[in-house]
C-alpha cells in the first residue's frame, strides 16, 4: 500500500489480516489498483508523491468518506475523488474491492486550469455521466491482471474528458463558467484530438486551426491563457510517449531513434538535447537506469499482522 501511496490506519482487530493488490500503469503514468482486503481503513496523508486527483472505485462492500465535518456513506458504484495531499479517511467496514486510479497532475495541466484547486467528494454513481464513467472503471477492474498497458491509451486519453463532464459541480475549478468555461472546454476538445495525430512529424498550429476551424492567432490565445503553448505543449506530450516507450518491455526492441521518430520527431540529435533539457537525463541513460525498476504490472497477496513493524 505504500508504494501506491495509501496510508493505512486501523485494521480489522481481529488478530490478522489479509488483502490482495493488482495494479497496472498507463504509457502517460495513471496508475490503477485494484484492492481486497478486510475491513481497514485508509486515512491521513502521504506526503511524498507528486501532486496529483485520485479516484477511488467501490466495487463490492461498504465504506465511509470522511473528511472535514463530512461523513458520507459509499455504495457499490459510488466513486469519491481528491487531491493528493488532502487529509482525508476512507472507513471500509466489510470485506470490500476497491480500484484507485491516480492521474498526475502534470496529465491534467495542458486541459483545465487548476485542477488541484479540486476539494474533496464523491460521485453517485447510479445515473447519468457519473454511471458512465463507475461501468467503464469497473470493467477496467474485472480485467485489470489480462489488459495491456499499451490497451489502456483509450482509458487514460478519455478520463479527463469524463472528469471534466462528471465534476460538473466543481465548474470553478476547472475555468467552466462562462466565456472562460467556453475556451476551456475547446481547449480541452482541441487537446484531445492532437493527442490522436502526436506521430505525424509535420503537425503545426495552422493545421491544428484549420481542422478546429478558428485562426491560428485564437488559437494561440487558448493556450497562452492556460498558461501553455502550442509548441511547448506538443514537445511535452511527445517528450512523454517517449518517456513511456523508453521504459515499456512491449517496445524493449525499439531502438531510441525509432521511438522519437515513432512520436514526431524527425531528428534523433535534436530529440536527446530537448530530453536531456527536460528531464536532466539523456534517453539512452535513462533507459538503462529505469531498466532495473519495478514492472508496470504488479500483483501480490499477503498476509499482515496487525502489529505493525
Amino acid at each position: 500500500m505504500s508504494k501506491l501511496r495509501l496510508p493505512i490506519g486501523k485494521l480489522s482487530g481481529t488478530g490478522g489480516f489479509r488483502g490482495a493488490i493488482s495494479c497496472i500503469e498507463s504509457p502517460l503514468g495513471m496508475q490503477f489498483a485494484l484492492v481486497t482486503a478486510e475491513p481497514h481503513e485508509i486515512c491521513g496523508r502521504y506526503l511524498d508523491q507528486p501532486a496529483a486527483i485520485w479516484l477511488t472505485l467501490l466495487i463490492e462492500g461498504e465504506a465511509r468518506l470522511i473528511y472535514d465535518d463530512r461523513v458520507i456513506d459509499l455504495m457499490p458504484g459510488d466513486i469519491a475523488y481528491g487531491p493528493t495531499f488532502a487529509d482525508a479517511t476512507l472507513r471500509f467496514s466489510t470485506d470490500f474491492r476497491q480500484l484507485f486510479v491516480n492521474v498526475q497532475r502534470l496529465m491534467l495541466n495542458p486541459r483545465v486550469f487548476a485542477p488541484l484547486s479540486l476539494k474533496l467528494g464523491y460521485l453517485h454513481g447510479q445515473s447519468g455521466i457519473n454511471r458512465v464513467l463507475s461501468s467503464m472503471l469497473h470493467s477496467l477492474a474485472e480485467v485489470i491482471d489480462e489488459i495491456s498497458t499499451e490497451d489502456l491509451r483509450p482509458v487514460e486519453l478519455s478520463l479527463t474528458e469524463f472528469l471534466i463532464t462528471a465534476l460538473g459541480g466543481e465548474k470553478g475549478v476547472f475555468g467552466l463558467g462562462g466565456v472562460a468555461g467556453a475556451k476551456a472546454s475547446r481547449l480541452h476538445r482541441i487537446c484531445q484530438g492532437i493527442e490522436s495525430v502526436l506521430g505525424n512529424p509535420g503537425l503545426t498550429l495552422g493545421m491544428v486551426a484549420e481542422r478546429e476551424r478558428v485562426s491560428t492567432r485564437y488559437l494561440q490565445k487558448l493556450f497562452a491563457e492556460a498558461g501553455n503553448s502550442f509548441s511547448h505543449y506538443l514537445r511535452t506530450r511527445r517528450l512523454d510517449r517517449c518517456r513511456a516507450d523508453l521504459v515499456s518491455p512491449l517496445h524493449a526492441e525499439l531502438s531510441i531513434s525509432e521511438i522519437c521518430f515513432r512520436w514526431g520527431f524527425n531528428s534523433s540529435a535534436h530529440f536527446s538535447r530537448v530530453f536531456h533539457k527536460e528531464y536532466g537525463v539523456s534517453p539512452r541513460d535513462y533507459r538503462h537506469l529505469t531498466g532495473g525498476s519495478l514492472p508496470r504490472r504488479a500483483s501480490l497477496s499477503v498476509p499482515v499482522q496487525d502489529e505493525q513493524p
